[in-house]
C-alpha cells in the first residue's frame, strides 16, 4: 500500500522537530513544520497552542492561520476560524487561498454577498485556482445559477476527477473508493471516513473518463444522495458499481429510485405512512390563469407548498396560502419546472411544528433530533433549539427513548419505509400524524449528520451522534472484511 505515511514516521519527524526547535527556539519554519505534524497526529490542543504561537511571533504567519482556520473550522468553531481566515486575508490580500478559505466558511453561513466578493477576489489572483472555481460554482448552484455555475465546475474538476485524502494512521490503511457529485447531493462523510483508518481516494462522477484507472480501494462507497439534481452522476456510479465485485454502500441504482415524485408516489401506498401528493409541473402552466384550476384536477388545493428541485435546507421553498398569491411566488423561484406539494398541517395543540430526523444504517434505525419551531417550515439550524430549554427537552426525550416517543406505529411506519429505500445509509424526516402515523417530509441518502456544537447545552446530543457515527464506520470496516476480497483498481 502506497500513497500514505506511517504514524510512527510522523511521530519521528515531530521528535526531530521538537529536539531542533530546543536547540533553535527562534525559529519559526520548525515550529509551524512542529505544529502542522501535530495536526496531522490529530493532537487538536497541542497543534491548536502551536500554531498560535508561531502567529504570535510571526504575526501574519499565513501557513499558521489557514491551517489553524481550517483545523478550528472542522472542530466546529465556526466563529473562531473566521477570525483566524480574515486574519490571513488582512495580512495577505493578494493570497488567493487565504480569500478561498474564508469564503467557503461565509458561504456555508450563508453569507453569499461575502462569500462571492472574496471568490472573485481569489480569481483576480489566480484565475485558474480550482477551490475557488469549486466555490464559485457552489454559490452560483445554490441561488439557481446553473447556467453560470457550469464553467466554474468544469474549471475546478475537468483533469482532476481523483483526489486522495492524507492518510494519518498508525497501520496500513483501509482503502476506500468515495464518489461524489460535482453538483453537491452527496452525503457529507468526513464525520465517518476516519483519515487513521481508512485511506479515502474521492471520484466527482461526472468527470471520470472511463480510461483512467481506478485507485486502489476495497470498498466503494457511493455518496450521491440526491436523484432529483445528480441523475447524471448516479448512473456513472451505477455503471461503476456494476463493473465491482467489492462490497459498495448506497448502490447508485437504489439512489435512483429515490427521488421525490417517486418517493412520494410508493411511500403514500404504505401502511402508518401518509406522505403529501407531488407533482411536478412547467413554470408557464402555473403562471397561466387557470393554474388553480389545474392544479385543482391534481387533487391540489390552497395552502400548497411549491419547490424548486434540486435544493435542499429550505432554499426556493414556499408556502403558498391563496390562488392570487401563486404567480408571484412561481417568479422568485428557480427553474424551468417546478414541485408542488400537499400542505399538510402537522403543528400541534401548541400551535408548533415538531420535524424529527431518523438515520438509517444497516437497517437500523438510529434517532438524530427533533426540531421544534413555530414556523412551517423547520430545520433543526434555524428552529428555536438554542434559546429554548423546554424544546431541548423535548430533543432529549426523543433522543433517549425514540420508540417511547414515537409510538408503535410510527416506528412500524419507520421501518418499512427504510425496507422500501433499500439503502444502507439514509435519513428520513417526518412529523407525527393524529393517530400516531408518520406524516412523511423526506426519505433519502442525503442526511446530514453534524457534531453538535461544543457549547454544553449540547451534551446531552453528543452520545446518540456519536452513536451513529460508530454504527456506519462499523458498518464500512464489517462490509470489507465481511469480503475478504483483494484489493481493486
Amino acid at each position: 500500500m502506497t500513497g500514505w505515511l506511517p504514524r510512527l514516521a510522523q511521530e519521528a519527524r515531530l521528535q526531530q522537530a521538537t529536539d531542533r526547535l530546543a536547540q533553535d527556539p527562534d525559529n519559526v519554519a520548525l515550529r509551524f513544520e512542529r505544529a502542522s505534524l501535530l495536526r496531522a497526529l490529530g493532537e487538536f490542543e497541542p497543534a491548536k497552542q502551536a500554531y498560535l504561537d508561531v502567529v504570535r511571533r510571526t504575526a501574519g504567519h499565513l501557513g499558521a492561520l489557514n491551517d489553524l482556520g481550517t483545523m478550528l473550522y472542522e472542530a466546529g468553531y465556526c466563529g473562531a476560524a473566521r477570525i483566524a481566515y480574515a486574519e490571513a486575508v488582512r495580512h495577505h490580500p493578494d493570497s488567493a487561498t487565504a480569500h478561498v478559505n474564508l469564503a467557503n466558511l461565509l458561504l456555508a453561513a450563508c453569507n453569499q454577498v461575502a462569500a462571492q466578493a472574496h471568490y472573485e477576489l481569489a480569481l483576480g489572483i489566480d484565475p485558474d485556482h480550482a477551490h475557488a472555481h469549486r466555490g464559485m460554482a457552489n454559490l452560483l448552484a445554490q441561488a439557481g445559477d446553473h447556467d453560470g455555475a457550469g464553467p466554474h465546475r468544469d474549471k475546478a474538476y475537468r483533469g482532476r476527477s481523483i483526489t486522495t485524502v492524507p492518510y494519518r494512521g498508525a497501520q496500513p490503511p483501509l482503502p476506500i473508493l468515495l464518489l461524489v457529485s460535482a453538483l453537491d447531493g452527496n452525503i457529507p462523510t468526513r464525520q465517518f471516513l476516519d483519515d487513521g483508518v481508512f485511506l479515502t481516494s474521492v471520484l466527482v462522477a461526472e468527470y471520470y473518463e472511463a480510461n483512467c484507472p481506478l485507485p486502489p480501494h476495497r470498498l466503494m462507497f457511493n455518496s450521491i444522495g440526491d436523484a432529483d439534481l445528480c441523475s447524471v452522476a448516479l448512473r456513472t456510479a451505477a455503471a461503476l458499481a456494476e463493473r465491482t465485485s467489492l462490497p459498495v454502500i448506497n448502490r447508485p441504482s437504489a439512489v435512483l429510485a429515490t427521488g421525490r415524485l417517486a418517493n412520494a408516489a410508493r411511500f403514500g401506498g404504505l401502511r402508518e405512512v401518509k406522505a403529501p401528493r407531488t407533482v411536478s409541473l412547467p413554470r408557464p402552466a402555473l403562471l397561466a390563469p387557470d393554474a388553480a384550476s389545474l392544479l385543482a384536477r391534481r387533487g391540489l388545493t390552497f395552502p400548497l407548498l411549491v419547490r424548486s428541485p434540486g435544493f435542499h435546507t429550505g432554499r426556493h421553498f414556499v408556502r403558498v396560502d391563496a390562488a392570487a398569491d401563486l404567480a408571484a411566488a412561481v417568479r422568485l423561484l428557480p427553474g424551468d419546472d417546478l414541485w408542488v406539494i400537499q400542505y399538510l398541517d402537522t403543528r400541534g395543540q401548541d400551535g408548533k411544528t415538531r420535524k424529527y430526523r431518523v438515520i438509517i444504517v444497516d437497517g437500523a434505525l438510529y434517532p438524530l433530533h427533533l426540531a421544534v419551531s413555530d414556523h412551517w417550515k423547520v430545520h433543526y439550524f434555524t428552529a428555536d433549539m438554542a434559546n429554548n430549554a423546554p424544546h431541548r427537552t423535548e430533543d432529549a426525550a426523543f433522543l433517549a427513548d425514540m420508540a417511547g416517543v414515537l409510538g408503535p406505529r410510527a416506528m412500524r411506519g419507520l421501518s418499512l419505509i427504510g425496507d422500501a429505500l433499500g439503502l444502507d445509509y439514509a435519513g428520513i424526516d417526518f412529523a407525527l400524524g393524529p393517530a400516531g402515523e408518520i406524516v412523511l417530509f423526506e426519505a433519502n441518502a442525503t442526511m446530514t449528520v453534524n457534531a453538535p456544537p461544543p457549547d454544553a447545552i449540547w451534551d446531552y446530543r453528543r452520545a446518540p451522534v456519536e452513536r451513529i457515527f460508530r454504527a456506519v464506520r462499523a458498518m464500512l470496516l464489517g462490509r470489507a472484511a465481511s469480503e475478504g476480497a483483494p484489493e481493486a483498481a
